[in-house]
């Protein structure tokens, strides 16, 4: 599934006629609720701010290649302050043998 707002390169038939020939679910925020991306904008700023402004790509390859390391270090080893200071892979792990009690998020 992939979440989208009302953008119009979301809205248009071009786009639907992609997703439905990938056979993705589309689903759109209401209108006026940009709090429903909350967290994906989030992490967009995140990954302009660590990864994408560091750099000066000169090929795809090489813009693939950085972002799957900050991809990997991001889920891996970067602490999140909304889940206890930990990366979210030791989380995952942690929450599935013990209820962790996570900071309130406030849209």
């Amino acid at each position: 599934m992939i979440r989208t707002d009302n953008g119009p390169q979301f809205i248009s038939h071009a786009f639907q006629t992609g997703v439905d020939t990938i056979k993705i679910e589309h689903e759109r925020i209401p209108p006026k609720t940009p709090n429903m991306n909350a967290h994906i904008e989030a992490f967009h700023r995140i990954l302009e701010d660590e990864c994408l402004s560091r750099f000066q790509f000169e090929t795809y390859e090489d813009a693939y290649r950085e972002v799957s390391k900050f991809m990997k270090f991001y889920n891996e080893r970067r602490m999140h302050s909304s889940i206890l200071d930990l990366s979210p892979q030791e989380f995952y792990k942690k929450q599935r043998n013990e209820k962790l009690e996570i900071k309130e998020i406030r849209l």
